[in-house]
């Protein structure tokens, strides 16, 4: 009788997609809700109260947590300009036939993904570190300059996060539009050849629009990425309190509200406020670009 049930035409495709209920139900919706619920509670060991928007209240006047959303939103903005068309312009290059080596650029700029970013975050803050003998103040000494407190500083701590980003994410947005370039059809490149067009005609008029697809998907991933960055922050400057916040993340202000201060009701009120913003500059841009246009 159970094996008739399983193997029913019209129960079995349900019987393979319970797994991923369950674990969407446990691990995705089953916290979603529970956040929500303590964001309207203060939290403290063995203390929880309601307080309504309390927390909500809390967050429009603390200058910290702005501050944690505006180096966010400049470390997002920064990597989609970075991020997106880098590695698109290297992965026309290296798809090109008269590419040499493609191979090994293709492993050695995916090589960085595959480093911890324990160990990639530990290394840049050794390399920008403010010692006379450091990789940046050597490289700079070479030229006559004077050595730099790279870390801290906003401007340069921040070049040395974005430069950490691309360094280690070149590689696979550019695996991703690799992808995508092979699903080109050659034909739409040889009209081109026949109409006269040259090299930069056809990677506008070409390649961009054949790569839509690839250029959203990689948007809304680095749009989520940009926005949940921490331990990059946290191991660049060693721990979650970088000099005057400058390195400070909205996902570092909760680990710090929720772990290091124990506030898990305000905690949680940052969380959710964090997912509202990833969803409305997704849902927007998913929209500017068309994905949820409707097919007359």
């Amino acid at each position: 009788m159970v094996k008739r049930f399983i193997y029913n035409k019209k129960v079995a495709p349900y019987v393979f997609i319970l797994p991923f209920i369950i674990i969407f139900l446990v691990f995705f919706i089953s916290p979603m809700v529970r956040t929500i619920i303590m964001s309207f509670q203060s939290v403290l060991p063995g203390i929880t109260e309601w307080i309504g928007f309390d927390n909500y209240t809390r967050l429009l006047g603390d200058k910290v947590f702005i501050k944690a959303i505006m180096n966010s939103m400049k470390y997002m903005i920064w990597t989609l300009i970075l991020l997106i068309p880098i590695p698109m312009l290297l992965a026309t290059v290296l798809n090109s036939k008269f590419a040499k080596g493609r191979e090994f650029f293709k492993s050695a700029l995916y090589l960085p993904a595959l480093t911890s970013v324990v160990v990639a975050g530990t290394i840049f803050r050794l390399a920008f570190s403010e010692l006379d003998g450091a990789v940046m103040n050597s490289i700079i000494g070479f030229f006559g300059m004077e050595p730099i407190k790279w870390l801290k500083s906003a401007g340069t701590g921040f070049f040395a996060l974005l430069l950490l980003a691309c360094w280690r994410w070149t590689g696979v947005n550019m695996l991703y539009f690799l992808s995508g370039l092979k699903n080109i059809p050659d034909e739409l490149y040889e009209s081109a050849d026949i109409d006269g067009a040259n090299a930069v005609q056809k990677f506008i008029y070409i390649t961009i629009p054949q790569l839509k697809p690839t250029i959203v998907y990689v948007l809304t991933i680095s749009i989520y990425a940009g926005l949940a960055m921490f331990t990059e922050s946290y191991m660049i400057w060693g721990g979650n309190a970088s000099p005057k916040n400058i390195g400070l993340t909205i996902v570092g202000y909760l680990y710090r509200q929720g772990i290091e201060k124990n506030a898990m009701g305000y905690a949680s009120a940052v969380g959710i406020v964090l997912f509202i913003i990833a969803m409305t500059i997704n849902m927007i841009q998913l929209k500017l670009n068309g994905t949820f246009s409707k097919e007359e």
